[in-house]
């Protein structure tokens, strides 16, 4: 005697559609997850912002005005080590042009993910928060492209 199930073919796809999914799911979190990175290293970021054309002068004053006094806050609470900017001196090609890179060393992995008490802090620094928002969301309108690069070292001394 043979058992046999038959199922519709819509299920067999809807379910390798799920199989699919869950398979990149973990492979993206083996790559890029924070099982990747150990707990108590480091982990730096470098953050890139493409302003418009002669708006980057706008774009760094809002953001040394509303994102850098937070970025400071988290250096003096322990979540972040270091905070540096940088700019280029001369242009490149538009496609690969940035105005702006801003380096956090952050604490480590999990810090760098963990948004937990920012909008507290937030509301803290800037008890305006009409004003705050409206600024914020102008420096997010003045720019074309923005990408985070999260860096790791390579020993050059090692095989």
């Amino acid at each position: 005697m043979t058992l046999r199930i038959t199922l519709p073919r819509k299920t067999i796809w809807a379910g390798l559609a799920v199989l699919a999914f869950i398979m990149c799911l973990a492979s993206y979190t083996l790559t890029h997850g924070q099982t990747a990175q150990p707990k108590d290293k480091p982990f730096v970021v470098e953050y890139y912002y493409k302003a418009k054309w002669g708006y980057a002068d706008e774009f760094i004053r809002l953001f040394k005005k509303n994102h850098y006094p937070f970025l400071k806050k988290q250096i003096e609470v322990g979540n972040a080590i270091q905070v540096t900017a940088q700019s280029p001196i001369n242009h490149s090609t538009e496609d690969g042009r940035w105005d702006y890179r801003v380096t956090i060393v952050w604490k480590n992995v999990q810090v760098a993910h963990d948004d937990t008490g920012d909008e507290q802090v937030l509301k803290q620094l800037y008890p305006d928060q009409e004003t705050f928002k409206r600024e914020e969301q102008r420096r997010f309108e003045i720019l074309v492209a923005h990408w985070d690069v999260p860096i790791k070292s390579v020993n050059l001394d090692q095989r």
